[in-house]
């Protein structure tokens, strides 16, 4: 069955101006976001992994349009988000929220929590002024906290539950999609399990959509239904879960893989080190991004940009960006050793 697409985005861009000289002219741009492509379907969770600075969260903020996208097309439930003025985008922001990585950042010190969510509800007008309270007190409920509990201020919480305090805020508006943005790598590691779980229970109960943002594989792999790896503000591959994780094709991705640990030491797995460092976004390299680290590269991948294609042997849906794959899967390109 063909599930509804609820968010799409096409060729998006995010260029940041870098202004400097006397008049404070434009003189490069840091290219955090280029030409970013995919879409999202109702009530499944699609995870984007990188390494700092790939574009993970730029992504995310012009989606909201926190950001303005600088080119590019979002559609969000048949509506274009980019041809909206601020009024109606203000509108439109029910039905998307964020989640914040921390939680105390963006939660306000000198609200009590009921503040903060009666807050939201009162902005967006989804509930009757004389229902915010019991609402806010079964939002609480909902995540895991004590409605007791909603006269009390952010510092008077610890940090798991600052984090289900926001996704409560980001719930009390009743929205389609949640945008979490590094949502748990704040967190100590049982807190982080405790989070998903809510999470995906919460997004059963609710028929919630998530755009996941993080860089522990670990996290992705216990919550996506889809990955997005991006590498210096590119999509490199995206695929369902299983299929990323058990037929990696890209060689960025093999690397992030390879990068796992395997708790038994028994078992011997063979570490992949990319060299050098991450090119600077400002000046990106010509052709495929990932050319000057990859141990496959050659010299069509200096010049040329690799499409991001499905490969006959790969699971539908599974599309990754690189010249070489057929001939690294056939074992006819060795890894250049250095």
């Amino acid at each position: 069955m063909q599930q509804k697409e609820l968010l799409k985005v096409n060729n998006l861009k995010q260029y940041f101006p870098i202004k400097g000289g006397i008049l404070g002219r434009t003189m490069n741009h840091v290219k955090a976001v280029d030409d970013v492509s995919f879409e999202i379907y109702e009530g499944e969770t699609l995870s984007v992994v990188g390494e700092s600075g790939c574009g993970k969260s730029t992504t995310g903020r012009a989606i909201l349009r926190l950001d303005e996208p600088t080119a590019g097309e979002i559609e969000f439930d048949g509506t274009d988000l980019l041809s909206l003025n601020k009024s109606e985008m203000r509108k439109r922001r029910k039905d998307l929220q964020v989640i914040f990585q921390d939680p105390y950042a963006s939660l306000n010190p000198r609200q009590t929590v009921g503040k903060i969510l009666m807050e939201a509800m009162a902005i967006q007008g989804v509930v009757p002024k004389n229902k915010r309270r019991q609402r806010a007190i079964e939002i609480l409920e909902t995540v895991g906290l004590n409605g007791e509990q909603i006269d009390r201020y952010p510092h008077e919480f610890s940090g798991g539950q600052r984090q289900r305090i926001g996704i409560a805020r980001a719930l009390s508006v009743d929205p389609k999609l949640i945008i979490c943005d590094e949502a748990v790598s704040a967190l100590d590691v049982s807190v982080q399990a405790q989070v998903l779980n809510l999470l995906k229970k919460l997004q059963k109960e609710f028929n919630l959509t998530f755009f996941f943002i993080a860089h522990d594989l670990g996290v992705v792999r216990h919550i996506s239904d889809r990955i997005i790896v991006m590498y210096l503000g590119k999509v490199v591959e995206i695929a369902d879960k299983k299929s990323l994780f058990d037929n990696p094709q890209h060689p960025y991705t093999k690397a992030l893989l390879s990068a796992i640990p395997i708790p038994d030491p028994e078992v011997k797995k063979e570490r992949i080190t990319l060299k050098g460092d991450v090119p600077s976004p400002i000046d990106p390299p010509t052709g495929c991004r990932f050319h000057t680290r990859c141990p496959f590269a050659t010299e069509v991948c200096k010049t040329d940009v690799p499409e991001l294609r499905n490969l006959d042997h790969m699971q539908e849906g599974h599309r990754a960006a690189c010249h070489h794959m057929e001939k690294i899967m056939a074992g006819e390109l060795q890894p250049e050793t250095v």
